[in-house]
């Protein structure tokens, strides 16, 4: 397919600005009516229970999301992505990351390569390297084995690898650790290595072309202080420098000529392909840092998950697959209710980095304003992605969410088992917890009257300020435990709504253009900012007036 189709020039469409303009919603309502309402929209994937009966969604808008899925033709596009057709067609590549977790015994050729055999070969490389690691049988250039697995890279190479440490901690190997460097801020590679023991650190470079300047300035920072830690300590007698970088370093690049200029030994390389956009790759060698530090089983239980989604939404008809409902009825809520965020609140810390992780696959996918034909969106696109972990958030911005003049609709994430069984005397901490989580969806879903609120006694004069409308859309997400599976399956769940909403839009969901400005600025710039007065004479005059403050106050 190499038109888009005009979403807003198809007769769904057309039904859903219809329903909309005289859209009353009413959550109560629908619930007393339907006793089955629960029943109807409540489906399982993979691990996940998915409950959407508390969007603002009826039989009639359910038909018209569904027609529109057919009018764009996510079915075909969707058999496109995943058989390997180029539909990143800007920079005219195929996009596979369902293949990174496809098993061993699938069968998938792409470009005249053997794709599935092609990961396979990379994992079982990752995964020997690791059991290297965890063993003790790779050291550092002192003898010693491995302790903290330092990862150094930004955006596709750093959020997702961050979130699924934070999210799986209870995994991590007894006497491993992770670090993650992302910012090119000083301060991020100097906090994160000031307390490292260099014989026992293992760093991990993560650049696919290994010139990712963020990247590679911190790469070679964090060697300098390697180097440098090892000599104070006399730890480099009778081993030379290029020693230590070999048993130290390794990276995660496809660059192998730079891999090896650096100090790497190219063995050490671990490689992906053009097909993974770096906002998809944390199933990939980009997870090198998550195969050491969880194990591989472990590592290969969450590439289970993320099949799992993907076979769901690959082959279940509309009116039951997840992710496209999910997309679908974000479509809803952006291009016909008006709404601009979206709210990720995981009831459980350990996925405190979720919704930061979210905010890259979303935003860098779908902040676009032309189709992938090259022409202009006569519609809205994307969403701002934000949140907190519960119970943190309903003491912050839940008043906004229940009370705001804007609709914001929620995807609300726990889990029925804890890792943490702790009690406050006789009461049950995650009991406790998981109430504020059913309440919230509660609440929003059906808010509370004024008659309600004059029941209680409520002084007349601040009965509109208590009264809550209601009607706010939220999804239930949930699971038995936070296991490597089903943190896979919750990814591989927000990959897919993410794609359903860009075919939606006609757009390129896999390129990201909209980044490289800054950076070829920065570059231009970043003489001024050394100094050099001939480039400072060149900038606006905001930018000049804000650089001479900097050197006139830099120390």
């Amino acid at each position: 397919m190499t038109t888009p189709v005009d979403p807003t020039l198809t007769s769904a469409w057309k039904a859903l600005g219809a329903i909309a303009t005289d859209f009353h919603p009413n959550l109560r309502e629908w619930f007393d009516s339907d006793p089955e309402r629960a029943n109807k929209f409540t489906f399982d994937l993979g691990q996940l229970r998915v409950d959407l009966s508390k969007n603002l969604l009826t039989d009639d808008i359910l038909s018209a999301l569904i027609e529109l899925a057919d009018e764009v033709k996510l079915r075909e596009r969707t058999d496109a992505m995943f058989s390997g057709e180029h539909i990143n067609v800007t920079e005219d590549r195929a996009v596979l990351h369902t293949a990174l977790r496809k098993p061993a015994d699938a069968e998938l050729t792409v470009d005249g390569q053997d794709v599935v055999a092609d990961v396979h070969a990379e994992l079982k490389k990752i995964y020997d390297f690791a059991n290297r690691v965890r063993s003790g049988d790779w050291v550092g250039v002192t003898g010693k084995p491995i302790e903290t697995v330092v990862n150094i890279g930004i955006g596709g190479s750093d959020l997702g690898p961050v979130m699924v440490y934070e999210a799986l901690k209870p995994y991590v190997k007894e006497g491993l650790s992770a670090r993650y460097i992302s910012n090119i801020d000083p301060t991020d590679a100097g906090e994160k290595v000031k307390d490292l023991d260099p014989e026992t650190t293992l760093v991990i470079v993560a650049s696919k072309t290994f010139t990712t300047l963020e990247t590679l300035t911190n790469a070679r920072v964090v060697r300098e202080w390697l180097l440098r830690s090892l000599r104070e300590k006399g730890a480099l007698e009778g081993a030379s420098e290029a020693d230590a970088v070999r048993k130290h370093f390794v990276a995660v690049s496809t660059a192998l000529d730079k891999v090896e200029a650096f100090g790497i030994d190219p063995v050490n390389a671990f490689g992906f392909w053009n097909w993974v956009g770096g906002r998809y790759s944390v199933d990939s060698a980009v997870g090198t840092s998550l195969a050491i530090v969880l194990g591989p089983e472990n590592f290969a239980e969450f590439l289970v998950g993320f099949h799992d989604v993907d076979e769901h939404f690959r082959t279940a008809e509309w009116n039951r697959n997840v992710p496209a409902l999910m997309g679908l009825l974000n479509v809803w809520y952006t291009n016909f209710l008006d709404a601009h965020t979206h709210a990720v609140l995981p009831y459980a810390q350990y996925l405190h980095r979720f919704p930061a992780y979210l905010q890259q696959l979303t935003m860098e996918s779908n902040g676009k304003s032309v189709t992938y034909a090259g022409d202009p969106v006569t519609y809205h696109t994307g969403e701002v992605f934000w949140g907190e972990p519960g119970t943190n958030g309903q003491h912050a911005f839940y008043q906004l969410i229940h009370q705001g003049t804007r609709l914001i609709p929620a995807d609300f994430i726990a889990f029925a088992n804890p890792t943490w069984a702790i009690k406050d005397g006789d009461a049950d901490m995650h009991e406790l917890f998981l109430g504020n989580f059913f309440a919230q969806t509660k609440a929003l879903a059906f808010g509370k009257t004024a008659d309600e609120v004059r029941a209680e006694g409520t002084p007349e004069e601040i009965v509109s300020a208590r009264v809550f409308e209601g009607n706010k859309p939220t999804t239930s997400i949930m699971a038995a435990a936070l296991t490597p599976r089903v943190l896979g399956s919750l990814i591989a769940l927000y990959e897919h709504i993410t794609f359903v909403q860009g075919v939606v839009w006609g757009i390129d969901s896999f390129d990201q253009w909209g980044v490289e400005l800054g950076k070829q600025l920065a570059k231009e710039l970043t003489p001024a900012v050394a100094g050099d007065r001939d480039v400072l004479a060149k900038q606006d005059s905001s930018t000049r007036s804000l650089i001479e403050f900097y050197l006139d106050n830099r120390n």
